[in-house]
Formats: structure tokens, sequence, C-alpha cells
């Protein structure tokens, strides 16, 4: 499965790279637009290329299964739903090629961040803590995982606890509605007890939704995680 990407290359050489992922309904381009809505520009880095791919077309359950741009299927959005870890498998293979096109070029796993918004923070965390346990770090916004989710699962049989997991970094509107912070946090809070360490961020008067601030925190961490290696 190959999916459509926007690109922002870097200013100077290409030492590191960070896959934004979008929720769902949405794309990438879409995605691209609003963090430059938000940010009054381009979110750009001097080494590090930012990709926002957009999601295979695919029916919905929770939209009466029309089809629409998402990552995976789910059954309800409710923690307590079962996940649906068939549909996840299917995307993975699609991460999978992004994150080796990247290698395939000399940019180490490690200096790679994947991140997401709703839907898409969820599949970064599975990408992050099942998938691949060496990326630079992990970023969610507005996201949880189901109570059954298999990243637990994995977190739980990882055989080298002395390795540190990618540090994840949390962001939650403390008025959302579609996804309610206390998701946000119960998923922070298990993640935390499975030996991932991170920070979790409330945000005050935010609904399902992306914020300014919450752009040029992500920036920074970005900056922190992927420092240029050219200085």
């Amino acid at each position: 499965m190959s999916l459509i990407v926007k690109q922002i290359n870097p200013t100077c050489r290409h030492t590191a790279s960070l896959i934004f992922l979008h929720g769902s309904g949405d794309t990438g381009q879409n995605l691209w637009e609003w963090v430059r809505f938000l940010l009054g520009r381009d979110m750009t880095f001097e080494e590090v290329k930012v990709i926002y791919p957009t999601a295979p077309l695919q029916p919905y359950t929770p939209n009466d299964g029309q089809l629409s741009n998402v990552w995976f299927d789910r059954h309800s959005i409710d923690i307590n739903a079962k996940e649906n870890r068939q549909s996840l498998l299917d995307i993975y293979g699609a991460v999978q090629t992004i994150l080796k096109q990247e290698t395939s070029v000399g940019i180490p796993l490690n200096r790679i961040i994947v991140g997401g918004f709703s839907m898409g923070g969820a599949l970064a965390m599975h990408v992050g803590y099942h998938l691949h346990n060496n990326l630079a770090g992990i970023f969610a916004c507005s996201s949880f995982l189901n109570h059954d989710s298999i990243v637990y699962d994995s977190l739980k049989k990882r055989v080298n606890t002395e390795t540190d997991l990618p540090e994840l970094r949390m962001f939650h509107g403390g008025r959302d509605s579609l996804v309610p912070l206390q998701w946000g946090q119960d998923s922070f809070d298990k993640l935390k007890s499975l030996g991932v360490k991170g920070t979790f961020i409330p945000l005050k008067n935010t609904l399902h939704e992306l914020k300014k601030q919450e752009m040029l925190d992500i920036e920074e961490w970005i900056l922190h995680k992927l420092p240029n290696l050219s200085k």
C-alpha cells in the first residue's frame, strides 16, 4: 500500500525526519495547511524533513461504513471498544514503507520522530511502542489507545527492558468532547506504568483541535530530540 505524501524538505541538509499523521477523515495536505495557519508559516527545520502522509480511503464504521481517509477502522470511538487489530495490521506496512524510504537514504531510526493528531496520534503510539522501540520520539495530540490495545501487550512482552523507549509527549484538550481528556490521561498513565517516559500536557479551554502554543512546543521538543548535526 503506497500513500500520498506531502513533504517539507529541510533548509540545510537532511539528517532527520518527522512523520506527522493526520486525524480521521482528513489528509496530509489539510494537516500541513492547518499547521501552517496556526504558525503563520511552515513548520520547517534546517535538518529535519517533515512528512505529511494521507491515509487510504476505506470504509469507516463510526461513520456508518462510509468511505473516509482513515488509518484504520474502529468498532466505535470508545476507549472501551475492542481494538480492530486486523485493520491496524493492514496500515503497519504502509508506515513501514515510509520508514524504509527514510532509512534507505541514510536516516537512522533514532533520528526519526513519529507523531499525530487524534487517530494519527494513536497510530504514532503503535509505531513507537509496538513496531519500533528505537525511534527518537513520539508525540500524540488529542489521542488515546483502547484499553485492550496490542501496544500494551507488546510492551509487557518486551525483552530488553534496559533500553529506553522513545520519549512520549502527549497533549489533550480539557474541553475535548470527542476524545475526553481522561482517555488520553489513562493511555499515558498505562504507557508510563509499562516503561514509557514522557509528559502529558492538558490544554485549557481546548476542544478536539490543534493550538498554536501546542505546535510551538512540539517544534521546540523536536529540535531538542533531533539536534542539528552540522553544528
